[in-house]
C-alpha cells in the first residue's frame, strides 16, 4: 500500500541509519526527505509540512523528545505525526515520556523493515483521516458563516419594515400592534439562533475573544432583563429581583455575561407556567459573585442534571415536549462562564419541582472612585411590566443624548434591493437626505457626484467586495473623509478586523434595529494614522 502524495521527513544524525531507513521507505513507494539534526528537522518541517516525521531521539543538537514537543507546540507543524525511535532510550518510562510529550508512536531499535513500514502506513492512514476531518471542519465553519449571512439577509428588510410601521403608524389598532410585536419577537429569536450557532463554532476553535473590563453586575442584569422581559410579559410571569449590593463587579465581557443571563432567564420563562414566578438574585460570597436564577417550572430529573449542558440537549430528552431552540444555549452559556474563570451549575428537586441555575464568577475589587447609586441595584420585587417601564425610559434618554444631526446626506449601498430600500426609508424617518444604490460600482460614481456625509454599505456586494468599495472611497479626494458604516451579515472578529483595516469607521451586524440607527453619530472622527 503506497502513499505517494504524503511526504515523510526522516531525521537521524547517523548517516548509515538514516540511509537505511530512507531506502526501506522509498522501496515501499513513499516519498522521503532527510535531516541530520533537530534544528534542520524543525526548519524542514515548517517549510515542507510532511505528513509524518520519523524522528530519532538521540540527536547532536536538540534532544529528539524536545524536537517533538516543539513540533507539536508550533501551529504550523502541530498536525505532523511523529514516529519516534531510539536504540538508547528503550525503557517503558522512556516510551511513556515520549508519548506524553506528543509522539504519536514510539519504537525501540533495532526495527525490522516490515515493522517500520507497517507502522508508517498505519500513521499515514491516520494522517489522511485527520486531514479529511480538518477539511470537513473548515468547510463546516465556512458553511456556518455563509449560512448566518444568508439567514440574516431576509431578516433585515423584515426588521426594517417593522421599524417603518412602528414609526409611521404608532397608533395602529391593537390587533396590528400585536401582530407587529409577534413578528419582532420571532425575528429576535431567529437572530439569537444564528448568533448561537456561530458562537459554538468560534468556541470550538478558540476564536471567541472576550472584551474584558471591570463590569458592574447590575449592568449585566439590566441588559439581560431588557431582552427577557417580553417573554415574561406574554406569559404574565412575575420577576423577583434581589440585589442589595450596588458595588458588585466582575472582570468580564458585559455583552457575553448578559448573553449567559439572557439564556437562563429565557429558559426559566419558557419552562415555567403562565403567571409563574421567577427569582433572580446576585450576591457576594467570599471572593466570588454568585448569580442565581430560580423558577417553579417543569424541573429536571436527577439523572439528567448533567445532560442539559451537553451540545444539542433538548427538553424532550428530559421527558417533556420538545421546545424551540437548537439545544446549544446552555452548553454555550457554561463555556462562556468558564472562559471568565467561573462555573455554571444547576440543581433541581426533580420533575415538577423547578430549577436553580447558579453562576459563580471571580469578584473584582471594589472601585473606590465610583459614586452615586443605581435604583436597579437595590433589593427589589418587581413584575416584568415594571421592568419594561424602567428600560424604555433609559433607552429614550440614550437615544436623545446620542441622536445624530438630522439632514445629513446618507448613501445606502446594498445589492439586496429590499434591504437597501427599507434602510433608505428608515434613515429618512430619522431626518436624513438619503439615496440608495445597488452595486459597488454605482456607489463610487454616485458618491463622487453627490458627495454624501455618510455611507452605509454592505460587505458582501456582488460586483466588488465591500472592502474594495471602502478603499475606493478612501482613495477619492471627494469622499476620503466620509463616514463609512459597514452593515453586514458577516459577524466574526476577522470580518470586522478586515473591514476596519480597509478603512471603515464602524461595523454593525445585520439586522440593525431603528433604535441602534437613531443612536449612531454619523460624523467622521479625526483622521487616523494609517500604516
Amino acid at each position: 500500500m503506497s502513499h505517494p502524495q504524503q511526504l515523510i521527513l526522516n531525521v537521524d544524525d547517523t548517516d548509515a541509519a538514516r540511509y537505511a531507513r530512507t531506502r526501506i521507505l522509498t522501496k515501499a513507494g513513499l516519498r522521503v526527505v532527510e535531516a541530520a539534526s533537530g534544528t534542520e528537522a524543525l526548519a524542514l518541517a515548517r517549510e515542507l509540512k510532511p505528513a509524518l516525521i520519523l524522528l530519532d531521539v538521540k540527536l547532536p543538537d536538540i534532544h529528539g523528545m524536545e524536537v517533538c514537543s516543539r513540533l507539536k507546540a508550533d501551529p504550523a507543524t502541530a498536525s505532523c505525526l511523529v514516529l519516534q525511535t531510539s536504540a538508547s532510550y528503550i525503557g517503558l518510562a522512556d516510551k511513556i515520556r515520549a508519548l506524553e510529550g506528543g509522539a504519536d508512536n514510539y519504537l525501540f531499535e533495532p526495527i525490522e523493515p516490515a515493522e517500520l513500514v507497517a507502522n508508517v502506513h498505519a500513521l499515514l492512514r491516520l494522517a489522511k483521516v485527520e486531514n479529511e476531518l480538518r477539511e470537513i471542519d473548515r468547510r463546516k465553519d465556512e458553511f456556518l458563516a455563509i449560512l448566518a449571512h444568508e439567514l440574516r439577509n431576509p431578516l433585515v428588510p423584515m426588521r426594517n419594515a417593522i421599524g417603518i410601521l412602528n414609526t409611521r403608524a404608532p397608533d395602529a389598532p391593537d390587533w396590528e400592534l400585536r401582530a407587529r410585536n409577534t413578528i419582532s419577537n420571532h425575528l429576535d429569536h431567529m437572530v439569537r439562533l444564528v448568533d448561537d450557532l456561530l458562537d459554538v463554532s468560534r468556541l470550538s476553535h478558540n476564536k471567541l475573544a472576550l472584551q474584558l473590563r471591570r463590569t458592574l453586575v447590575a449592568e449585566v442584569i439590566h441588559n439581560a432583563l431588557e431582552s427577557a422581559q417580553q417573554l415574561m410579559e406574554r406569559k404574565h410571569q412575575q420577576l423577583h429581583l434581589d440585589m442589595a449590593d450596588a458595588s458588585l463587579a466582575v472582570d468580564g465581557d458585559e455583552v457575553r455575561l448578559a448573553q449567559v443571563l439572557i439564556n437562563l432567564l429565557h429558559n426559566a420563562a419558557k419552562f415555567s407556567p403562565e403567571g409563574g414566578h421567577i427569582y433572580l438574585a446576585a450576591q457576594a460570597e467570599a471572593d466570588k459573585v454568585v448569580l442565581t436564577v430560580r423558577d417553579e417550572g417543569i424541573g429536571i430529573a436527577a439523572e439528567r442534571l448533567d445532560d442539559i449542558f451537553g451540545m444539542f440537549a433538548q427538553a424532550n430528552a428530559l421527558g417533556h415536549d420538545r421546545q424551540d431552540g437548537l439545544g446549544i444555549g446552555l452548553s454555550l452559556a457554561r463555556s462562556l462562564v468558564q472562559l471568565h474563570g467561573g462555573e455554571l451549575t444547576v440543581q433541581s428537586a426533580g420533575i415538577g419541582q423547578g430549577s436553580v441555575f447558579r453562576i459563580e464568577l471571580p469578584r473584582a475589587m471594589p472601585d473606590k472612585t465610583a459614586s452615586g447609586s443605581d435604583p436597579a441595584n437595590a433589593t427589589t420585587e418587581t413584575t416584568a411590566t415594571n421592568a419594561a417601564n424602567v428600560t424604555s425610559t433609559t433607552n429614550a434618554a440614550a437615544s436623545t443624548d446620542g441622536a445624530p444631526r438630522a439632514g445629513m446626506r446618507v448613501l445606502v449601498v446594498d445589492d439586496n434591493i429590499d434591504i437597501a430600500d427599507t434602510m433608505k426609508e428608515l434613515m429618512e424617518l430619522l431626518g436624513h437626505d438619503v439615496q440608495a444604490v445597488y452595486s459597488g460600482t454605482r456607489a463610487i460614481a454616485r458618491a463622487k457626484e453627490w458627495v454624501p456625509d455618510a455611507v452605509l454599505l454592505d460587505i458582501g456586494l456582488k460586483d466588488m467586495t465591500g472592502h474594495d468599495l471602502i478603499r475606493a472611497l478612501r482613495a477619492e479626494p471627494a469622499t476620503r473623509n466620509v463616514y463609512l458604516l459597514a452593515c453586514s451579515g458577516f459577524s466574526s472578529d476577522e470580518d470586522k478586523r478586515e473591514a476596519y483595516d480597509a478603512g471603515v469607521d464602524d461595523y454593525l451586524v445585520k439586522p440593525v434595529d431603528l433604535d441602534t440607527l437613531a443612536q449612531l453619530e454619523l460624523r467622521r472622527p479625526p483622521p487616523r494614522a494609517r500604516a
